[in-house]
């Protein structure tokens, strides 16, 4: 089990829902607290407006699912698989992910700050105009992903690889270039300078 930032420690759950089928189902402004899934299908599961609270998912598969204004709140994420799964305007404050899969993974907006993301394997995974302060990302796998319009501002990025990738127009204060992987990145003007100025380069314009 990967560590919440700080030493933290994973919300306590009160009941369990265990080896489910939820395949296709609708989640319509539906609430769950401290509640923990345990091998449940939610594939090509859709929500609105639902909310789960300190929820902890284990090895559940959220493939081609899709959540629209929900929210994930200080949740737990082990051994999940989000392929081809979209959130968009989803709120996923203080949520932690561990050995998850999250291949073509879409993010559109929404508010995913203090998630904990160590060593995740985003590669070809999209974060678009998503808030995502003082993400944990260190060690993060972000080959080839798209990241861009992102506030990543206070992450964490030590021993990130985000080669190849897309980040133009994200916050990168606080990145430190000598501790990450950017070859090939594609960053805007105001990056450079950021990233420059983070080398204790003097950019005179």
């Amino acid at each position: 089990m990967a560590d919440r930032r700080h030493g933290a420690q994973a919300p306590a759950t009160e009941t369990t829902i265990r080896g489910e089928d939820w395949y296709g189902r609708d989640l319509d402004a539906a609430e769950y607290t401290k509640v923990e899934f345990i091998d449940v299908d939610m594939t090509e599961l859709s929500s609105r407006a639902a909310v789960f609270t300190e929820c902890t998912f284990r090895n559940v598969k959220f493939n081609v699912s899709v959540h629209t204004d929900s929210a994930f709140v200080n949740c737990t994420f082990t051994r999940c698989n989000f392929f081809d799964a979209t959130f968009e305007r989803c709120k996923l404050t203080g949520s932690m992910f561990d050995g998850c899969s999250f291949g073509l993974l879409t993010v559109k907006g929404g508010n995913w700050s203090f998630v904990g993301l160590p060593g995740a394997d985003l590669g070809g995974a999209d974060f678009d105009g998503v808030r995502l302060r003082e993400a944990d990302l260190t060690y993060a796998r972000c080959q080839g992903a798209t990241i861009v319009g992102c506030d990543l501002s206070a992450s964490w990025f030590q021993g990130a690889d985000f080669s190849k990738a897309n980040l133009q127009g994200s916050d990168l204060a606080g990145i430190d270039p000598q501790t990450v992987v950017l070859t090939g990145a594609m960053i805007d003007e105001r990056q450079a300078v950021t990233i420059v100025e983070a080398l204790g380069v003097i950019v005179v314009a």
